[in-house]
């Protein structure tokens, strides 16, 4: 898979290794050409623990506690809508998707609960991330969330990481 997308990872909490920098970056990469991304782009990611999540979710959100992921896309899109490459930033050449922001605490607690290791936690929020960049959602408990989870699962089997 072509290393053409720039991912800057930034983390302001201890325990970020290389192995999860490029579990990271693998999984965009691999989300990315799943969904038809064949054009250089951008995609910012910030790791941080409870604290760092739940301050960011009570600014952005104005929602008062943690969460596992959060999703900042740079272009209001639907499912299998993409940017064009006219949407490329002009400096870089890359066309900016958006942020995310991952909690590695609820990355640990999550990955216990249902029984699964931290490797496979952490690529699905990462995937989960990715789609809300590209305009999936699942708000309701319908058709919109069911076809987000079948490209989750989709995705995670391409990383072999299936549940």
């Amino acid at each position: 898979m072509a290393k053409r997308h720039y991912i800057p990872i930034t983390a302001d909490v201890p325990g970020v290794g290389e192995g999860q920098r490029a579990l990271i970056r693998r999984a965009i990469r691999t989300a990315l050409a799943a969904e038809g991304v064949d054009f250089p782009c951008e995609v910012d990611v910030c790791v941080t623990g409870d604290e760092g999540i739940h301050q960011i979710n009570q600014e952005m959100r104005g929602v008062d506690r943690p969460t596992d992921v959060l999703s900042f896309p740079a272009f209001a899109l639907r499912p299998g809508e993409l940017p064009g490459v006219e949407d490329a930033d002009p400096a870089t050449g890359l066309v900016p998707l958006g942020d995310m922001c991952l909690s590695l605490e609820r990355v640990r607690a999550q990955a216990k609960e249902y029984g699964h290791s931290n490797r496979r936690e952490l690529a699905y929020l990462v995937v989960h991330s990715v789609l809300h960049l590209l305009g999936y959602d699942h708000l309701d408990e319908g058709a919109e969330k069911a076809r987000m989870r079948r490209r989750e699962e989709a995705i995670m089997a391409l990383l072999d990481l299936p549940r």
